[in-house]
């Protein structure tokens, strides 16, 4: 039987079978309750309008709009919605957009469940939380500069494999302004080259394959 005051649960997930085993893990705690589920930003941002739940449970990787632009979107319509991200992601792009954006938590599915209960529990009552092996990566990239978006448009065609004048032609920008490019973002990721430079951004999850 749910007692009054319970935590009340939105969770958002695209595969069915996650869906049931968060119903099922929440459905056995006595203080709390799932509202409501979604599986897709869409659906989530309906449902946390009509049920405004205590905590939302946001997959990262949902079809169409990621997890991250949803949470984005919940929280400039309600700046105090509890937003635990649960993924299996731990790049930390990934990490660091979804914490920039609000989430009072980042916790991998891997996690075993008395933790994730406990961290619901621990947001509900104000906290936030970030896994120690997460928080001593963020901390690693500390201070770094943020890629602008024309870096990143550089570091997608090098991934692709086009050489400067390529870069340059495609973008509608001077080979030197390319080569300036590539020099800001290879001493922003520490990188020994332009190679390493895009290994290292889709390590942090900046860059995808």
């Amino acid at each position: 039987m749910v007692q009054t005051g319970s935590i009340r649960i939105l969770s958002v997930e695209d595969h069915p079978i996650v869906r049931e085993g968060l119903s099922t893990v929440i459905g056995s705690q006595p203080d709390m309750l799932l509202v409501a589920q979604a599986a897709n930003a869409i659906e989530a941002i309906a449902s946390f309008r009509q049920h405004r739940p205590d905590i939302t449970l946001m997959d990262l990787r949902l079809p169409g709009t990621d997890g991250t632009d949803a949470l984005i979107a919940i929280r400039g319509e309600f700046k105090d919605a509890r937003i635990i991200m649960l993924t299996t992601s731990d790049c930390d792009g990934d990490i660091q957009r979804a914490l920039r954006a609000g989430a009072s938590a980042y916790i991998l599915k891997s996690m075993p469940k008395a933790e994730m209960l406990a961290v619901i529990r621990s947001v509900h009552s104000g906290r936030r939380f970030v896994p120690p092996d997460v928080a001593a990566r963020i901390a690693e990239h500390m201070g770094e500069e943020d890629l602008t978006g024309r870096e990143l448009d550089v570091l997608r065609l090098i991934r692709d494999g086009c050489r400067n004048k390529q870069i340059a032609d495609q973008l509608c920008i001077a080979e030197t302004t390319v080569n300036f490019h590539i020099k800001n973002l290879v001493d922003k990721l520490g990188a020994n080259d332009r190679t390493h430079a895009v290994t290292i951004a889709v390590r942090r999850g900046l860059l995808h394959v």
